[in-house]
C-alpha cells in the first residue's frame, strides 16, 4: 500500500473516532431518555379513560404527557400531605399497615430507606464517597456512607464503626455492608454522582474526562489536518 493510501486510511480512521466520540454519548443519552418518557406515558397514560385521551381529540399522541402527569400528581401529593388533613391521613394510614403482618415489614423498610437516601435534612447516606481496602489489604476501592452503626454491634467492637456500601461494578444496584473503622477510610473530594459514574463505568469515566475527550477529539482533528496538508502537499511530486 502506497504512503498517501495509508495516510487517507489513518485520515478516515481519524474522523471515524472522532465521530464516535461526538456522536455516541448523545445519541445514548437521548434513546435512554426517550424510552424512558415512553415508558413512564405508557403505564400512566392507562389509567386515563379510553374516551379522555388526547388520541380521540388529536390525530396524534402527546410526547411526554404521562411524565407531566406523574410529576403533576407527585406535587399534589406532597401539597396535601404537607397539610393538616394530609397529615392525619398518613398516620391513620400507617397505623392500618404496621397492623399487617408481612406488608407492615416492607412498607417501614422502603419508607426509611427511601426517607434516608432522598429526604434530605439532616439525612448523610450515600453523601460522602469514601476508599476503602476492600476486599483485602491494598487492594482499594469506591464505598459509600451509609450511617452509624447499630449499637448491639459497636458495643462489640473498640473501634468506631462506620457503615459503609460497596457498589459492584457495572450494577450497582447489588453490593455489600461492610462494618468498617472510621479510621480505616479515606474521605473522597469526589461529588456522589461522579463516584457513580466511575464504578457504573468501570472506571473508564473520570470526572475529568470531558477535558480529556475534548484534546482527544482536538489533537485527533489536528492530526487529521496535517495528514490532509501533507497528501496534498506530496501530490504533485507523485
Amino acid at each position: 500500500m502506497s504512503t498517501e493510501k495509508v495516510k487517507k486510511s489513518r485520515s478516515i480512521k481519524t474522523y471515524f473516532i472522532t465521530g464516535i466520540l461526538v456522536s455516541a454519548p448523545l445519541a445514548i443519552t437521548i434513546y435512554i431518555a426517550v424510552e424512558l418518557i415512553n415508558f413512564i406515558d405508557k403505564k400512566v397514560t392507562s389509567f386515563i379513560p379510553a374516551k379522555y385521551t388526547p388520541e380521540n381529540y388529536l390525530p396524534y399522541g402527546i410526547p411526554g404527557l404521562g411524565l407531566i402527569i406523574l410529576l403533576v400528581f407527585l406535587v399534589l401529593i406532597g401539597m396535601v400531605s404537607s397539610g393538616f388533613l394530609g397529615n392525619a391521613l398518613i398516620k391513620i394510614m400507617n397505623k392500618i399497615i404496621s397492623k399487617m403482618p408481612v406488608v407492615s415489614g416492607i412498607y417501614s423498610a422502603l419508607h426509611k430507606i427511601l426517607e434516608t437516601v432522598i429526604g434530605g435534612g439532616q439525612a448523610t447516606a450515600f453523601r460522602q464517597a469514601v476508599l476503602v481496602q476492600y476486599p483485602r489489604k491494598d487492594l482499594w476501592t469506591i464505598a459509600f456512607i451509609t450511617g452509624q452503626v447499630y449499637s448491639g454491634i459497636q458495643k462489640n467492637v473498640k473501634e468506631e464503626l462506620v457503615s459503609i456500601y460497596v457498589p459492584t461494578t457495572p450494577n450497582p444496584t447489588s453490593g455489600f455492608l461492610i462494618f468498617v473503622p472510621k479510621k480505616d477510610l479515606i474521605p473522597l473530594n469526589l461529588r456522589v454522582d461522579d463516584a457513580w459514574k466511575i464504578i457504573i463505568s468501570t472506571g473508564i469515566v473520570t470526572p475529568d474526562s470531558p477535558q480529556k475527550q475534548q484534546a482527544i477529539m482536538d489533537e485527533a482533528i489536528q492530526s487529521a489536518k496535517q495528514d490532509l496538508t501533507r497528501s496534498s502537499i506530496e501530490e504533485p511530486k507523485n
